[in-house]
């Protein structure tokens, strides 16, 4: 089946866990009722090695595992996001694993080293696209200090499809969209709860965690703030905002963790979240969790 890649882009982008088993390795095969569930309510573009895929807790080697078994499990039932990133040669080797896998597109990890330039930056990118054969990229900006003018010069790049903007900064999220290519495709990268402000100011799509959990919440939401219904989106996402509140704790430390508690709820356990995420909920964070899912029939 073919899939148009721009729409799928300003669509949802639902980060799947990584699942473990009991000796705490990969189990991809877990993620396929969450994928059918998923994919069965609308979910536009499934991502693998993402952060709530514990990106930078897996080895290169099992990342990409992960991209090759996502993809078979998709089935060409939608197009595939692989992230990529870390060292330059470990991004470059995922990023051909993942064109080799037959994945969409690429999701290039902003670099979390300490030492990283704007120009430095551009080479990064830039030597990805070329090891993956020209797939299109999305880029993944979690800092908006690297300024307009990098953000513009990396959108410019041959193959750079989208921004995945993940600061909780609206106005430099216009201003970088009035200074590149109208046809980049801004992506609300800090879930559901900051999609509203976003979508103001010209963001279409967003990415989501809850997808694993509530795939059918995730989805309304969208619709409604493709109609422009704020009033809608935003009574809807009120009713999923304890959720992540939860993943929003101990500095975002219960991130996968949130998510991963909430899967064992439902019957499907994937395993703890690696260190240094934290694991388990704390009691108080489990009551929560086990209040919200009851108070919205998923438990």
């Amino acid at each position: 089946m073919t899939h148009d890649l721009d729409t799928a882009l300003a669509g949802i982008s639902g980060i799947l866990v990584t699942p473990y088993d009991d000796k705490g390795d990969i189990a991809p095969d877990k993620l396929s009722p969450i994928l059918d569930r998923a994919l069965n309510a609308g979910v536009h573009m499934p991502v693998v090695n993402g952060n709530t895929g514990e990106f930078y807790a897996l080895t290169t080697d099992e990342a990409c595992t992960m991209v090759r078994e996502v993809t078979a499990l998709v089935d060409g039932r939608a197009p595939v996001l692989a992230g990529v990133g870390r060292g330059l040669r470990d991004a470059c080797h995922l990023a051909k694993a993942s064109a080799e896998a037959g994945a969409a597109a690429l999701m290039v990890h902003q670099p979390p080293d300490p030492f990283v330039s704007p120009r430095g930056t551009l080479d990064y990118v830039r030597a990805i696209i070329d090891a993956s054969g020209g797939m299109p990229v999305m880029l993944y900006l979690r800092n908006d200090a690297i300024g307009t003018q990098a953000i513009a010069d990396l959108c410019a790049l041959p193959g750079v499809k989208g921004v995945k903007w993940a600061t909780p900064n609206p106005l430099k999220l216009a201003a970088a969209i009035g200074a590149c290519d109208p046809g980049i495709t801004w992506v609300g990268g800090l879930a559901e709860v900051w999609a509203p402000p976003l979508y103001a100011v010209g963001a279409r799509g967003f990415t989501s965690g809850l997808i694993n959990v509530w795939p059918e919440r995730s989805m309304a939401i969208h619709t409604a703030l493709d109609a422009g219904d704020y009033p809608e989106a935003n009574r809807l996402i009120a009713g999923m905002r304890a959720f992540e509140d939860i993943r929003a704790e101990e500095l975002n430390g219960t991130n996968v963790t949130g998510v991963k508690a909430a899967l064992l709820a439902l019957g499907l356990d994937c395993g703890p979240a690696r260190p240094p995420s934290a694991w388990p909920l704390t009691p108080a964070q489990q009551h929560q969790l086990n209040t919200f899912m009851a108070a919205n029939g998923l438990i």
